[in-house]
């Protein structure tokens, strides 16, 4: 079939103004290089067969801290200046970009403070503070996990990283793309899961850079779609507090920088159910042998239902984390249905 074609906008085309150039990917792969892992690139028959496509999911629950997280924290802190890392970061996030942040700042020799929802799957708020960090946690109904994390960053001097919305950030993402066009080649499409955005707007460029043609596609939960509206509306669109099993993508808004980098580089965004990611975390653990956390199956539970036609296509599917909890991953093998572990503990 034909991929989507893609347009450039008046904003990819007058670059100069935008955040993240295909040049700051290509430095954070030099960064990374002898850092981060090359994750592997799994394929399916049964995916294949079942879609009509070729797809290769680009496997980020094996980088370092279960997650693609790693690779932009560590791009960003990295270039901090020597005085600034004796400041410390602070961070904040669902979990991932706390453990990322928290394994980096280990490796680097700087103090990490992460600001973390009471919430948070057990695994991920042990793996924080395994990898070293504070955690300061705060009640994601109520409290404003920005406004914490800045104060914070203030009150102690530290310089704050913010889990998308940063340019070093998201060119260390759109490192997980580089690898995969270079280990396999032109794509058609790319599907990659949305929370902040910042992985889905890195993807975008590398993909743009390395693949011309290659559309580009965002997946988000039904029920956390701030991405795919602030895409519509051409704006910011700050939702509540989102309640879903895919507690990487329970973002109220996408950044300021985000968001002209979705809207020069990205096709569309679309959802899934929560129903659709247990079923897929199913998948993953019976026929792939990987166990992948919820919001890591946002983009291959979209091409598994056929939500994007991808027949005869080539797919790049973008499994981002497998930072999963013992109960959630048993709910998705005994019975496919999604619990409310949402809920504050």
């Amino acid at each position: 079939m034909t991929p989507l074609a893609f347009q450039p906008t008046k904003s990819e085309m007058a670059n100069e103004t935008l955040s993240v150039k295909f040049s700051d990917i290509a430095a954070a792969a030099r960064t990374l290089a002898d850092v981060a892992h090359r994750t592997p690139v799994f394929t399916s028959r049964d995916a294949d067969k079942d879609t009509g496509a070729q797809l290769f999911f680009k496997c980020e629950n094996f980088q370092h801290g279960g997650a693609f997280k790693f690779r932009g924290a560590y791009n960003a802190i990295s270039r901090l200046s020597e005085k600034r890392k004796r400041c410390g970061v602070v961070a904040y996030s669902s979990g991932n970009h706390a453990q990322g942040v928290a394994l980096a700042s280990r490796l680097l020799g700087v103090r990490a403070t992460v600001v973390m929802p009471n919430n948070t799957p057990d695994t991920k708020l042990a793996a924080a503070r395994a990898f070293g960090a504070e955690v300061v946690l705060y009640a994601p109904e109520c409290d404003d996990r920005e406004a914490i994390a800045a104060r914070l960053a203030e009150k102690i001097g530290a310089v704050l990283i913010p889990p998308s919305d940063h340019p070093h950030v998201i060119a260390g993402q759109g490192t997980v793309i580089k690898e995969l066009i270079e280990a396999v080649g032109r794509l058609d499409y790319v599907i990659a899961p949305v929370g902040g955005g910042g992985l889905l707007a890195g993807s975008a460029i590398a993909a743009m850079h390395l693949s011309p043609g290659c559309s580009v596609i965002g997946v988000e939960p039904e029920a956390a779609n701030d991405a795919q509206q602030s895409l519509s509306a051409g704006t910011i669109v700050h939702i509540a507090t989102p309640k879903t099993i895919a507690d990487g993508a329970r973002n109220r808004h996408i950044g300021s920088l985000v968001l002209p980098l979705l809207q020069a580089y990205v096709n569309k965004i679309i959802t899934v159910s929560d129903d659709q990611l247990m079923v897929q975390m199913r998948f993953f653990a019976e026929r792939m042998k990987m166990v992948v956390e919820p919001t890591g199956c946002l983009a291959a539970a979209a091409a598994l239902n056929h939500v994007v036609d991808l027949s005869g296509a080539r797919v790049g599917v973008i499994v981002s984390g497998g930072n999963v909890d013992a109960e959630m991953l048993g709910c998705s093998l005994i019975d496919s249905k999604p619990r409310q572990i949402w809920s504050v503990r």
